[in-house]
């Protein structure tokens, strides 16, 4: 198995009450980082995980009803937040990446998108419909914003239901089987249905020998996988399944509970970011 070294960026930020991320928590607004990870394969090169914000979040919230996205998870992002801006501190620009693997096609996770042309888009069939059904406040509501995704993305997907089916071993229970995307075992996609139609993670192993679970939003922060404490049923309806997303979060504390080595990463903890950084 490849072993990839992996970096969290920081790509802006959102806020929102804290209660809507965790059913025991208080109203106090809280900052959610967007983070993405740039992950560089020793053979196929840089990679990213998700993107973040990035400047076409704005121009694709300015019209309505888009821009009620805009209003209901107000984002702080500063010049130089884009993943495609951070790209040059580690030696590559953007179109030096070979591929950007989509969790889902939420606007936070996909913002910076078309800033990679060369780039594959691995992603999942049913994350692709939600781009493409019809109705733009359904859409909306569903925290997908249409513009952000490139104007050939069909011909560039490659998608996780077709790549091979590897078992993930023990040391992943209970997950059993990801999508071998690159066919040498170094990025297997997983899927954690309940979030949104077609919400996936990614298992990498890092040249410190130790195994990243990129989870995206099947958590909002390590500590509702630690505690397994899901969000209200009202942000959890809104976008996806309450039961599925329940059923995911549980297996995720499970694994943390049966391997604590595994580094499980939300893609808006504070604390996965932290960590990160100090690791740096």
């Amino acid at each position: 198995m490849k072993r990839c070294r992996v970096h969290i960026l920081r790509a802006g930020s959102c806020a929102h009450p804290a209660i809507m991320t965790r059913r025991d928590a208080g109203l106090a607004p809280t900052v959610f980082p967007a983070l993405a990870a740039l992950i560089v394969h020793p053979e196929e090169g840089p990679i990213l995980f998700d993107t973040g914000y990035d400047p076409a979040f704005f121009a694709a919230t300015e019209p309505f009803p888009e821009r009620l996205y805009r209003w209901t998870t107000p984002v702080s992002f500063e010049p130089g937040d884009a993943v495609a801006d951070q790209l040059p501190a580690f030696g590559f620009r953007p179109e030096d990446i070979r591929a950007v693997v989509v969790s889902h096609f939420h606007g936070d996770h996909i913002a910076g998108l078309s800033r990679f042309p060369q780039a594959r888009i691995f992603c999942a069939r049913a994350g692709l419909a939600e781009v493409q059904r019809t109705g733009r406040v359904a859409r909306v509501r569903r925290g997908i914003l249409a513009a952000l995704a490139p104007v050939d993305l069909d011909a560039r997907a490659v998608f996780f239901e077709a790549r091979p089916p590897v078992a993930l071993g023990p040391d992943m229970a209970p997950f059993e089987t990801g999508a071998d995307l690159l066919g040498d075992g170094s990025l297997l996609a997983v899927p954690l249905p309940g979030h949104c139609p077609g919400h996936w993670g990614l298992v990498v192993r890092q040249t410190d020998d130790r195994t990243r679970f990129l989870i995206a939003d099947a958590a909002w922060s390590s500590g509702a996988v630690r505690d397994d404490v899901p969000p209200p049923r009202l942000t959890t309806a809104l976008l996806g399944e309450t039961g599925t997303y329940r059923e995911t979060l549980h297996a995720l504390h499970q694994l943390w509970g049966r391997n604590p080595e595994v580094i499980l990463t939300p893609s808006h903890c504070g604390e996965v970011e932290i960590e990160t950084h100090c690791a740096d």
